[in-house]
């Protein structure tokens, strides 16, 4: 029996097996509408026998969005585009997931294929924001360091945007607390500077975070899972570390987050990493096994038996693969064959199964 292809319950949602699609820009939407590009893309992956899809970074706020054409959900207008993606997946056996996000001082760029250069409000940027007055990279605008009442105004958008998942028919809610964007702005002692309730100490940097959970908690439904996603360091000396994400990892478990899905890096320019294959598995496996939360590892996983390994050893509870997934949509139904798992095919597909 494979691990990788064993069904797994998290709360009132069961996926059928361990594979889920980690969330990846594609830079394709107009005003932050889903357009048949992100249908397509995402149900190409339900189609191909994962078992989560998560949405890419979809913004909280205007401001909150990566570049111009990211994907948003600060508006009910967006829902209407939204409902035909995850009733798609759904239908093909798959769960919907959504990662909510705002981008704060790493905003108002332009899409990967276009330079991610800075854009200026004539060109389409914006105001940027962050924990403090700091910017990204010595050609990024200068942020300006939240206030209380703005830094409400976040903690509100996340709520908003979890009451509209739920109406878009998400089943999965993560939020984005990694990669240099906001939250993690605020967690990382190399970008947050601040000296009130929201910087200094460790209890302080993770307020924002906390402050995110409970209100998007009083949102959504108490039985479907609600995932964190976690730079669990930042690969600089001085840095946000393992050790922080672990004894986060414990707090978060303690208010009703079901499970962190780990990686890592994206605060600081001069982070140094130390890739390989399944190099950010460490932290999934330290993060399950001391602070008792399940995790979902990320990183340079691309066979089947290097995923059926990190779950089997009970390294992590799931994989998500993205490039992978980009190279081959249809990934897990090639690993079950490799592994000697059935699942099930589309019956469009099934003529090609054997």
């Amino acid at each position: 029996m494979s691990t990788l292809f064993s069904p797994l319950t998290i709360k009132g949602v069961t996926f059928r097996n361990r594979i889920a699609v980690s969330p990846m820009c594609q830079y394709s939407a107009v005003e932050g509408f889903a357009s048949d590009w992100h249908l397509v893309h995402l149900g190409s992956r339900a189609i191909g026998g994962a078992a989560l899809i998560i949405q890419e970074a979809t913004a909280v706020s205007p401001e909150g969005r990566i570049s111009p054409d990211d994907l948003g959900i600060w508006a009910d207008a967006h829902i209407e585009k939204l409902l035909p993606i995850t009733a798609f997946i759904h239908s093909h056996g798959a769960v919907a997931g959504i990662q909510l996000a705002h981008a704060g001082r790493k905003a108002s760029v332009s899409a990967l294929w276009l330079g991610n250069k800075f854009l200026q409000p004539s060109e389409g940027g914006w105001q940027t924001v962050s924990a403090s007055a700091k910017p990204f990279r010595p050609t990024d605008g200068m942020p300006v360091a939240l206030s209380k009442t703005e830094i409400d105004k976040v903690v509100n958008d996340f709520k908003q945007a979890a009451t509209r998942a739920m109406l878009a028919g998400y089943k999965v809610l993560e939020v984005h607390a990694a990669h240099g964007y906001l939250i993690h702005q605020f967690l990382s002692p190399l970008v947050n500077t601040r000296t009130d309730e929201y910087g200094g100490s460790f209890e302080n940097r993770i307020r924002l975070l906390l402050e995110v959970i409970t209100a998007v908690q009083s949102e959504w439904p108490a039985d479907n899972p609600l995932f964190v996603r976690l730079s669990c360091t930042d690969w600089a000396e001085g840095g946000w570390d393992i050790e922080a994400s672990v004894n986060l990892s414990a707090v978060l478990k303690g208010i009703g987050v079901d499970l962190i899905d780990a990686s890592s890096g994206g605060a600081v320019l001069h982070q140094k990493i130390a890739v390989g294959p399944g190099y950010q598995v460490v932290f999934a496996e330290r993060i399950r096994n001391e602070a008792g939360l399940a995790t979902g590892a990320v990183g340079l996983i691309t066979s089947a038996q290097q995923a059926e390994g990190i779950v089997a050893t009970g390294q992590a509870d799931m994989v998500l693969l993205a490039r992978q997934l980009l190279r081959d949509p249809y990934f897990p139904l090639h690993a079950a064959k490799a592994l000697g798992a059935d699942i099930h095919w589309p019956p469009q597909y099934e003529r090609a199964k054997l």
